[in-house]
């Protein structure tokens, strides 16, 4: 409790959330299913630290199990059977609230439903809203389950706020393909112990080999796509609007869009593509970028040729990977998404862009409210509003981010290495007005 006694009032008076942590303090709090790895030991740790009175954890599968074996409670039941054991188990052990990883898992959205009925918080990590260097935490819910203000009015009266200095993080792939490695390993081997578990996507061993795959991928893409980034700079290439793909199976797609799938968003873009744009005489190109974390599962390269086929777009789609997401957002004349928080960091460096699902970001000022049709006709009409920006991006991260990551720790966090645990700002710089007309953060000084 040092760290917490320590900063307390300072973490109050900028980031709501960091704070909330104190929340935590005589709270009997019950974890369900995190991220693959042992990020919700480290939780839990932070749980006792914060003065919590008691942490519990559900476990569903052998992966499950594998992060987070002691002082548990193995869940072998039916979905159908899951709100009445956690019902039952939060009323003998008198948890008020519930900590999860992603809120559209068929487990954790009829936790919700327990937790709310029977008045406890339920709390929801997720990928960071910001990127790269954050990950989420909301009471509620996130993205369109999120009580984030959602009309601009709430972030024009927003005076900023002063905010640590963001520390970047290393590359994650690593150690997430490892911890998926052996998370799925886990699963298959322990899958008679839970054999009655329904996972959210596919769940075999096969599917942890699909992160070997996906590092050989990786490394082919980066020499057959080696020449990507200087072929679609401005000077050398024609002009083009980027497309993003969103993981396979990404609960986001199917609960908050349009789309049942991630092929239907691609096949519903290039068709309005040739219908608005192709045809206009424009010579303008559709570039696909591929989601990093499905490399191994997913590959649209045949879906992607028989659309050219099919709408005479021969030279006019490009389907691309592993390249440098700054500058395709910097160079592309709009970025179309379903919610993907890539849309954000589109927003960030002053590209147009329309969301075609919900997402948390979706507002006039931010993004396109208008037609597909019509964001291809005149994308610069919906070129974002840098100051409407960096009011949101400000309060977003005082109020839901964390600069942390799920697979690895900011050096010098703490001696557990937990990656919020940041340096204690001053709350008294001000946003100056170029800083202001790039969409950038307050944040306190370094050193």
């Amino acid at each position: 409790m040092r760290y917490f006694e320590k900063t307390m009032t300072d973490m109050q008076m900028y980031n709501p959330i960091l704070s909330s942590w104190l929340r935590f303090a005589g709270k009997r709090v019950l974890l369900l299913q995190g991220p693959h790895g042992p990020f919700f030991k480290r939780v839990s740790h932070e749980l006792w630290d914060a003065g919590a009175a008691d942490v519990g954890k559900v476990n569903f599968n052998g992966g499950d199990w594998l992060y987070y074996a002691a002082h548990s409670v193995a869940y072998r039941g039916s979905l159908d059977d899951w709100p009445a054991f956690l019902g039952q188990l939060m009323s003998s052990q008198g948890y008020d609230c519930v900590i999860v990883f992603g809120d559209c898992r068929p487990i954790h959205q009829a936790a919700r439903a327990v937790a709310q009925a029977r008045g406890a918080q339920f709390w929801v990590f997720e990928e960071g809203y910001i990127r790269p260097n954050f990950i989420t935490l909301e009471q509620h819910g996130v993205n369109a389950f999120s009580h984030l203000p959602k009309s601009r009015a709430a972030y024009d009266d927003w005076a900023l706020a002063e905010l640590p200095a963001e520390r970047n993080l290393p590359n994650s792939f690593g150690f997430a393909a490892r911890y998926a490695m052996a998370y799925f390993t886990a699963c298959a081997l322990l899958w008679p112990v839970f054999r009655r578990y329904q996972h959210h996507r596919s769940l075999t061993l096969l599917d942890g080999l699909r992160w070997v795959r996906a590092f050989v991928r990786k490394q082919a893409y980066r020499l057959k796509e080696s020449n990507v980034l200087a072929d679609l700079q401005p000077s050398g290439s024609r002009p083009y609007f980027l497309a993003i793909l969103q993981v396979a199976q990404d609960a986001q797609v199917a609960v908050h869009s349009p789309y049942q799938s991630v092929p239907d968003f691609i096949v519903d873009t290039v068709r309005s593509f040739a219908q608005h744009v192709a045809v206009s005489g424009q010579d303008v190109v559709l570039v696909i970028k591929h989601h990093p974390m499905d490399r191994g599962y997913s590959d649209y390269t045949r879906l992607i040729a028989q659309l050219a086929q099919q709408h005479g777009l021969a030279g006019r789609l490009r389907y691309i990977h592993d390249q440098h997401l700054p500058e395709l957002l910097d160079n592309a004349l709009g970025v179309v998404t379903i919610n993907s928080t890539v849309g954000l960091s589109g927003v960030y460096h002053g590209t147009p862009v329309i969301t075609l699902g919900k997402a948390v970001y979706n507002m006039a000022g931010l993004t396109c409210q208008e037609s597909l049709a019509a964001f291809w006709a005149q994308p610069d009409k919906y070129t974002p509003d840098a100051q409407l920006h960096a009011k949101f991006r400000n309060y977003v991260t005082a109020h839901t981010q964390i600069n942390g990551s799920f697979y690895v720790a900011l050096h010098g966090t703490s001696a557990k290495g937990l990656p919020w645990r940041l340096a204690t700002p001053t709350v008294s710089a001000a946003l100056d007005k170029d800083a202001l007309a790039k969409g950038a953060v307050a944040r306190a000084p370094q050193g």
